[in-house]
């Protein structure tokens, strides 16, 4: 069996998450292709298309979003995606159970005897008006039926778990500050959401599994567990297992693949990328260290932004006092000095956020 090593690994991402070289496809193709972006930090995603998407503009994700063709919505992880209109549809369902469990993990005792039917049926109840509301709004609309649990615990398991809900324009538009008013996704889409299909192999599972390889793999199911927040698709996995390919990593974990899947040469050169807080292609795997070193994980989960220089996290970025502040977790060399302020500079000028100074640190 075919081993890949961790720079054959890093280079099978990069592929496949558009930054070995950018793309020219459309912002919605691109959010499908990527299974969707972490987005709860609302602008973020612009800076993860900008790295991945050749001339973007922001304006072409705000159009996604006010024109319906993608959303923001609690999905993988129980956290906030921007996903494609039929990705949610198609998918929220599966991801029902997951849901709900990760609030009342969060909230075990405060949630403890709470009828979670009673509750998402009085819900569903107060927005069959149509009306956008905030998490407050709805809980406050709920009266005083369940006066036990604090409002946050409640509001949570509504809007995160028991009704699919949209996080609404103008939150998630460009340079837009604004909180989070929901609305249920079926009402904003004008379309119910996709029931489970019946039958043995868990078919949506399929789809996940294969669409996750397309922009992720080669992969182990750790990975797929830790991207998605289910348990493993098992059966997805084995339905599929004759139309998938085999790898090993270097220590020796199973990797899935799908055989067409691109998966250059180690050797492969890799370009400078900025990336925004919370990306993927650093969070969508259990083992990240295809993509960054063991002693800095710690930073891919605490809302670093991160700068990749031949493939790997090796500095952070923060735009501080009309400045842009590099600091690597390395020693940079020269050219690689050279490269990573010729891609600041494009970066400044997309921000366009009066940015007159790069500090590129030394390094650690």
């Amino acid at each position: 069996m075919t081993v890949l090593g961790t720079r054959a690994l890093n280079r099978a991402t990069l592929a496949r998450q558009h930054l070995l070289a950018r793309t020219g496809t459309s912002v919605p193709e691109a959010v499908a292709h990527l299974c969707g972006l972490q987005a709860q930090e609302p602008q973020e995603p612009f800076i993860g298309f900008w790295s991945r998407l050749a001339g973007f503009r922001p304006e072409q994700l705000d159009d996604a979003l006010t024109g319906r063709t993608a959303v923001r919505t609690h999905l993988m992880r129980r956290t906030v995606h921007l996903v494609t209109s039929g990705d949610a549809l198609a998918w929220r369902a599966r991801h029902d159970s997951m849901l709900r469990q990760r609030v009342l993990g969060t909230y075990r005792h405060e949630l403890a005897g709470v009828d979670l039917d009673r509750v998402a049926a009085a819900g569903r109840a107060v927005m069959a008006d149509g009306r956008p509301r905030t998490m407050s709004e709805l809980v406050q609309a709920l009266g005083d039926r369940w006066p036990g649990p604090p409002r946050r615990a409640l509001g949570e398991l509504l809007v995160a778990a028991l009704i699919p809900m949209v996080q609404l324009p103008p939150r998630g538009l460009w340079r837009r500050t604004a909180g989070v008013r929901n609305l249920p996704l079926a009402t904003w889409l004008e379309r119910d959401i996709d029931p489970l299909p019946a039958g043995d192999g868990d078919p949506v599972g399929q789809r996940l599994l294969r669409r996750y390889l397309a922009a992720y793999g080669p992969a182990a199911g750790a990975d797929l567990r830790a991207w998605c927040g289910l348990a493993g698709l098992p059966a997805a996995v084995k339905a599929l297992r004759e139309e998938l390919v085999v790898f090993r990593d270097e220590r020796g974990r199973e990797l899935l693949d799908l055989p067409d899947a691109p998966r250059p040469h180690p050797d492969t050169p890799a370009p400078v990328r900025f990336l925004p807080a919370f990306d993927n292609a650093i969070l969508g795997y259990h083992d990240r260290g295809r993509i960054i070193d063991a002693p800095h994980l710690g930073l891919s989960v605490a809302g670093h932004r991160m700068v990749l220089v031949d493939g790997r996290v090796t500095a952070t970025w923060a735009v501080r006092d009309h400045r842009l502040h590099i600091s690597p977790l390395r020693p940079l060399t020269a050219p690689e000095q050279e490269a990573v302020r010729a891609e600041a500079q494009d970066l400044i000028a997309f921000l366009d956020e009066g940015i007159d100074h790069i500090h590129l640190g030394a390094g650690s």
